[in-house]
């Protein structure tokens, strides 16, 4: 009982003395004597500016991405010159953003997500990209091989790292809103010469096109529905073009005995092809070689040969002309 007391006495001493402690501390000095300068670990004066935060606040953490040190290699890539990052951002806008999206996550012609990919991550100055975009890759979806200067891709890829350093994580989005790029800068006249000799044997004006630029609404979707031969539109709430259901892909097969097999195209490849037949019914036959011959009709095949052919001015010279077509 004692020692419990004695205790007791010990603990409330030295909180006494700690509150006495404190209170001269904090008391305001004598007129015309100067404070003691304050040594590490003393508490803050009283009324300066941490006084109103308690002893045991965290300090504020810097908001934002790019108040925070690099985090992943994406972040701490030396980018390139703001001019070579301007030029690279219009010519992605030309030629990229149809398949791989305005914002590098992926467009609605299936390419793949830029900010993502493993290639793009590991590149840094565009060495490892303009083999693909000269010789383009096997899909799905295939790329084309493009027709671009050196120095042009890499201008692309530089504003892509730029993306990519902008991203919250390794991969992540840049930020802000997605941009809306300025479309119709084409010459119309071009692009109804053009049209003349390139499509006008599948398309008309007057008819399976009449009215596509109401249709489509934005001109960013017009530009991606022509380019994708229909299949494209824009992202987003109340921008998505109407369009009917694509003609489906066809193929004829000639047997060995001669006789011939036509119908919707539902598989192929390297062992067996599979056809839907007018009656609802479907009909596999293993191949072997040459046999049997197969003619594939596919509506999109010449959309997708002119893909690889396609320029940044003729796009934009098209995309101008059926912006009439309302």
């Amino acid at each position: 009982m004692q020692r419990r007391t004695r205790s007791m006495g010990v603990m409330a001493l030295g909180l006494a003395l700690a509150l006495g402690l404190r209170a001269a501390a904090q008391s305001p000095a004598p007129a015309g004597q100067t404070p003691a300068p304050a040594r590490p670990g003393d508490p803050p004066a009283h009324g300066g500016p941490e006084a109103a935060q308690p002893p045991s606040a965290t300090p504020p953490r810097p908001q934002g991405g790019l108040q925070e040190p690099p985090r992943f290699p994406a972040h701490q890539r030396q980018l390139p010159s703001a001019e070579v990052l301007e030029r690279g951002k219009a010519q992605y806008a030309g030629l990229c953003s149809a398949c791989h999206g305005s914002d590098a996550r992926g467009g609605q012609l299936g390419g793949v997500n830029l900010l993502r990919s493993q290639i793009v991550l590991d590149d840094q100055n565009g060495e490892l990209l303009v083999p693909v975009v000269l010789n383009g890759r096997p899909g799905p979806p295939p790329m084309p091989p493009l027709p671009v200067a050196v120095d042009d891709i890499k201008a692309i890829a530089g504003y892509i790292h730029s993306l990519q350093a902008q991203g919250s994580n390794q991969g992540g989005p840049p930020p802000g809103p997605e941009a809306e790029l300025l479309i119709l800068v084409g010459d119309a006249k071009a692009g109804a010469a053009f049209f003349a000799t390139a499509c006008a044997s599948c398309h008309s004006p007057t008819g399976d096109l009449q009215g596509v630029a109401t249709r489509a609404g934005a001109a960013q979707a017009l530009q991606n529905m022509w380019v994708s031969g229909g299949l494209a539109s824009v992202r987003g709430p109340g921008r998505r073009v109407q369009r009917s259901e694509p003609k489906p892909v066809t193929a004829t097969l000639t047997l060995a005995g001669g006789e011939k097999l036509a119908g919707r195209l539902l598989r192929l490849d390297d062992f067996l092809v599979t056809l839907g037949l007018e009656d609802g019914s479907t009909r596999t036959i293993r191949r072997s070689g040459a046999s049997p011959r197969i003619e594939v009709q596919d509506p999109l095949a010449p959309h997708r040969a002119l893909l690889g052919t396609l320029t940044n001015a003729v796009m934009h010279d098209v995309t101008a002309y059926l912006a009439t077509l309302k």
